[in-house]
């Protein structure tokens, strides 16, 4: 055994060598094997509360009730294992005080200290009968209800007695609850007796009152309503008890009693059993069966019920989910420990460190509802046992965790004289010099910066080479206080900080603002300005303002800096007006915006034109787009009216020449194509579209000459064909028509349409040409 011990201690120095390179320590150097339970004690009888802590020796342990160290007298003794005795138990002493309470576990070694978790030591006891049955009258084969309470350290386990002698648990007709009820179901004569209530624990035993059961004639066959005489109650209990729902329901017929979940959930059958005739009992009761449970009383064949229901709540003693581990870190960096634990109700978590408890501040932080430990800047101050306690009503635990903080030889001084300067709203320069020792080995340095109002885990850094002993920090903002301090840096680690250093940067004046001028009349000008969030915060405004191209301003206007907007009145209409805007705080004023008005313009808008109305403006441009449209429209149509005049009078032009040339008494016309462009395009124009219109009415191309002397018939035909050729030569001189080339009529030659009589006229036929 001796050697096995020295083998581990050699291993676990061999570790925290190693750990030093690597970060992480061994968790043998100081922890618990064995931490004290809660105990229910016994009045005037020793109290054994055991205790195993596992570390490099030399290791003292020592005990605390109610937070204070109980020292070794006739009454306490501490064992070499660790354990602890009480040699005689009282609940109160002669002096007032009491053995009972919360008993911590505190071991101490080289690396530090931890402490246990609380154990809660109460003394058993057996209090009066709060509830005590009452007598009963039953009809026979009915059912006959008892009940009796009592509390009591430990939980008093309860029986009955029937006429002095204890209740045969045998008979299925009995049926004896935990919770200190007797029910017993189809009632025969034979019940008929006086019963009483025992509880018995370590504390003793006590008898309730006497309760008498009669039992009277057989139960009536009358139907009955189903009824719940007792439903479940509310419970809370911990996990793996056993919670006992009781349901006890009467009516004729004998209804039937089932149970579920409110929220629709599986009750399961893993540890579920139904006692008697409808009480559900869940043995080791876990989170999963919180909830509310319903006992549903039916007739039997029906649809009639009746409910009623019970809340139960499992509460989890606290557990760690991921405890801390133990680390070891250089001196000046940042160490970070992670707790976190589940239990019901949530637990509590609170850090110790070498027993105390850890109040975060200063560069101790604490976030994340104390799941994560952070310590920045770590010194040697630091290195300790730090323990997370997890804690709720259902109980508690702990976990410990060792930081080790790593000091090698040769580490440079701390840098000295630090200064800090503003140079401008957004720069200052920090300076330094180096330590007074061991400063060959430095390589460079590291400058920690952050505004003084936030927290120290905003804070950022900055590298500087070992040549540089100071740094100008740009970018930053105006008018605000930042804290400074300087590490130096071998290849071994980092200096201890350096004292920091405050400095604010200079204020800033505002940004010139946006201006926008209105003219409201001929004489009032109103200006409007939307402030920059830019630079500098305004404190007011400055506006001025002057008839162009003369030196001098009137002004300054004052305004406080929620006034975003100012008439300028009583102004020349006849002329142009220059206005200045500008910001200002107490750093100075800021660059102004210009802008030039005239009120001039305003006023020939005034004569000529009405006010302004956006509605009308709109209807106007949508008016005179129609307009335009519609004057498009008609310069086209009355193209197009022309050009059908004009080839219709040449077409009845060239007609009328071809009618004159024919004579009257042949039997048979052959039009023959105008060697004249105009006559022939009239011709295959309009004339010859009416002629197809009637020689497509017969079926054929073939058309009277009758017909065609009736369509060209005049009172003058040759005063009306000229007077027509009068006309289309003005209609061609006016519009400039071009002429229609001559290779185009070859076409119309070779389709010419013949105009025939009936055969029977005996006309010759002449082919066409």
């Amino acid at each position: 055994m001796a050697s096995t011990r020295r083998r581990r201690l050699v291993l676990c120095f061999l570790g925290i060598l190693l750990n030093a390179l690597i970060g992480v320590t061994c968790e043998a150097e100081l922890s618990f094997t064995l931490e004290p339970s809660d105990i229910i004690a016994v009045q005037e009888q020793p109290l054994m509360l055991h205790c195993q802590v596992d570390g490099i020796p030399p290791i003292t342990t020592q005990w605390r009730h109610n937070g204070l160290l109980l020292t070794q007298d006739q009454y306490h003794n501490t064992f070499i294992n660790g354990s602890l005795l009480v040699n005689h138990f009282l609940k109160t002493k002669s002096d007032g005080s009491s053995d009972e309470g919360d008993y911590e576990c505190v071991a101490q070694n080289s690396f530090g200290l931890v402490v246990s978790r609380k154990a809660r030591v109460q003394a058993a006891t057996m209090a009066e009968f709060h509830v005590q049955p009452e007598s009963v009258h039953a009809e026979e084969s009915g059912m006959a209800r008892f009940q009796c309470q009592i509390h009591g350290l430990p939980e008093p386990v309860i029986s009955w007695e029937k006429d002095g002698r204890p209740i045969d648990t045998k008979d299925e007709r009995y049926t004896l609850l935990p919770t200190g009820v007797l029910q017993i179901t189809a009632v025969r004569e034979e019940d008929s007796g006086k019963f009483c209530c025992v509880a018995h624990n370590s504390a003793g035993v006590k008898h309730s009152t006497e309760a008498l059961l009669t039992v009277s004639g057989s139960q009536s066959s009358v139907y009955k309503e189903p009824v719940i005489l007792v439903g479940p109650e509310n419970l809370t209990l911990t996990v793996h008890q056993t919670a006992i729902l009781e349901c006890v329901a009467t009516g004729y017929p004998r209804p039937i009693v089932s149970w579920s979940r409110l929220d629709g959930r599986p009750i399961g059958v893993e540890g579920i059993q139904v006692l008697g005739t409808g009480n559900l009992m869940i043995s080791d009761v876990g989170v999963q069966h919180s909830g509310v449970y319903v006992c549903a009383a039916n007739k039997p064949g029906t649809r009639v019920r009746r409910t009623a229901q019970g809340r139960l709540v499992v509460q989890a003693p606290a557990e760690f989910i991921q405890p801390p581990q133990s680390i070891a870190r250089p001196i000046g960096t940042t160490a970070i420990f992670t707790c976190q634990a589940q239990g019901e109700p949530e637990p509590q978590l609170t850090w110790l460190k070498n027993g105390q408890i850890l109040e975060p501040g200063g560069h101790v932080k604490l976030r994340n509802n104390n799941n994560t430990l952070t310590i920045y800047s770590i010194s040697q101050d630091d290195e300790a046992i730090y323990q997370c306690i997890a804690e709720n009503s259902a109980g508690s635990t702990q976990a410990s965790a060792r930081l080790t903080v790593l000091w090698a030889d040769g580490l440079p001084g701390v840098p000295v004289h630090v200064q800090a300067e503003a140079l401008s709203p957004t720069t200052i320069q920090v300076s330094w010099r180096e330590p007074e020792q061991n400063t060959q080995d430095i390589i460079g340095y590291v400058l920690h910066i952050r505004r003084t109002s936030d927290p120290v885990e905003m804070e950022y850094e900055e590298a500087v080479s070992k040549l540089t002993l100071q740094q100008n920090i740009r970018d930053l903002e105006p008018s605000t206080s930042y804290t400074f301090y300087v590490k130096a840096y071998t290849s071994h680690g980092a200096s201890k900080p350096s004292e920091s250093v405050t400095v604010s940067t200079h204020g800033e004046v505002p940004a010139p603002p946006s201006l926008y001028t209105k003219v409201v009349n001929s004489s009032v000008v109103q200006a409007m300005w939307e402030a920059s969030s830019k630079m500098g915060q305004q404190q007011g405004f400055r506006l001025y303002y002057k008839r162009a191209h003369t030196p001098q301003f009137t002004g300054p206007i004052i305004l406080p800096r929620n006034i975003t907007q100012y008439n300028i009145t009583q102004l020349d209409p006849s002329l142009v007006y220059e206005i200045k805007l500008l910001a200002f705080n107490q750093h100075g004023d800021g660059n102004a915006t210009m802008r030039f008005v005239s009120l001039r313009e305003a006023v020939e808008k005034s004569v000529l034109d009405v006010p302004c109305d956006c509605l009308k403006d709109e209807q106007s441009k949508t008016s005179t787009t129609g307009i335009i449209i519609g004057i498009h429209i008609g310069v086209t149509c009355i193209i197009f009216c022309v050009l059908f005049l004009v080839f219709s009078y040449r077409g009845r032009l060239m007609m009328c020449k071809t009618v004159q040339a024919t004579p009257e008494a042949g039997h048979s016309t052959v039009l023959e194509s105008s060697t004249s462009s105009q006559g022939a395009s009239g011709l295959n124009g309009a004339a010859r579209r009416e002629m197809e219109v009637n020689g497509s009415a017969a079926g054929k191309k073939v058309v009277n000459s009758n017909e065609l002397e009736r369509l060209f018939t005049q009172p003058n035909t040759q005063d009306v064909c000229m007077s027509e050729r009068s006309l289309v030569s003005y209609v061609l001189n006016d519009t400039q028509l071009s002429t229609i080339p001559l290779d185009e009529f070859a076409v119309e030659r070779d389709t010419e349409t013949q105009f025939q009589e009936p055969p029977a006229a005996g006309a010759g036929r002449q082919d066409q040409g």
